[in-house]
């Protein structure tokens, strides 16, 4: 009786998890560049001796089940149009770098803007960089830069530099670090040349919202459903108890 409720519990630890990544997944809807993340499980086999009562040396295989971790979905994101300067959409599978405190880190939220240094900055003030991987520097009194699908910024007829763009061989190995930015997973990051950067435009996330919420209801209900399962197993237990217990007597 134990057994089947130690699977039960596995069972219900990895439903809530579950649902902790699927409401992640409905509160960054509206996150520019967010990825949608899915929850991966693995199976433990474990190996029971034999029960009193069973055919000597039969042993019995039971089956946990454990969070694996979260994977991602890197398909693109709608383009959402809206006629800012510095806002950036990547039509691929690359991504912009950034230099933060903590080193590069790279990122598909093309919202930019340029500080007072003229500086391409990302939301959170980190440089934009090159392919060189080199700050970008915009002169402000120049003409409002035009930003070529390839990265090309050019202000007044003249290329002022160029956005760095980068892919990697296994994008399942990224890891996220906050804010929309990931680390290369001990990986090294190589020029993209077939992603495509769309001026005035940002990506959504890929998200389908309806999608989530329809998954919410069925983690819900198998977790309802493994909840009765360990209720009438412990009360089968119980029962089973109380009659051996009236045998003795």
């Amino acid at each position: 009786m134990n057994n089947a409720l130690y699977v039960g519990l596995s069972r219900q630890m990895t439903l809530k998890r579950e649902m902790d990544v699927i409401a992640n997944n409905i509160a960054n809807s509206d996150t520019v560049g967010f990825k949608v993340e899915n929850l991966m499980l693995r199976e433990d086999v474990q190996q029971t001796s034999a029960k009193a009562g069973q055919q000597a040396g039969l042993n019995q295989k039971i089956t946990f089940v454990h969070d694996a971790g979260v994977s991602r979905e890197y398909t693109q994101g709608a383009l959402k149009q809206t006629g800012g300067t510095f806002d950036l959409g990547l039509e691929g599978e690359g991504f912009f770098a950034v230099q933060t405190q903590d080193g590069t880190r790279y990122t598909r939220d093309g919202r930019f803007s340029m500080n007072a240094k003229g500086q391409l900055i990302d939301v959170a003030g980190n440089p934009v960089l090159n392919s060189s991987n080199s700050p970008i520097q915009i002169d402000p009194t120049k003409t409002q830069p035009s930003i070529a699908h390839d990265g090309s910024i050019s202000q007044d007829g003249v290329i002022a530099g160029k956005i760095g763009m980068f892919k990697f061989a296994d994008r399942a190995q990224l890891q996220k670090t906050g804010s929309g930015l990931f680390d290369t997973g001990g990986q090294t990051a190589t020029a993209d040349t077939t992603t495509k950067i769309q001026q005035g435009m940002i990506e959504n996330s890929n998200v389908d919202a309806i999608q989530q919420m329809t998954r919410m209801i069925s983690v819900s209900r198998a977790y309802e459903q493994v909840a009765g399962m360990m209720d009438q197993t412990g009360a089968t237990s119980d029962e089973s108890i109380q009659r051996l217990g009236k045998v003795a007597n």
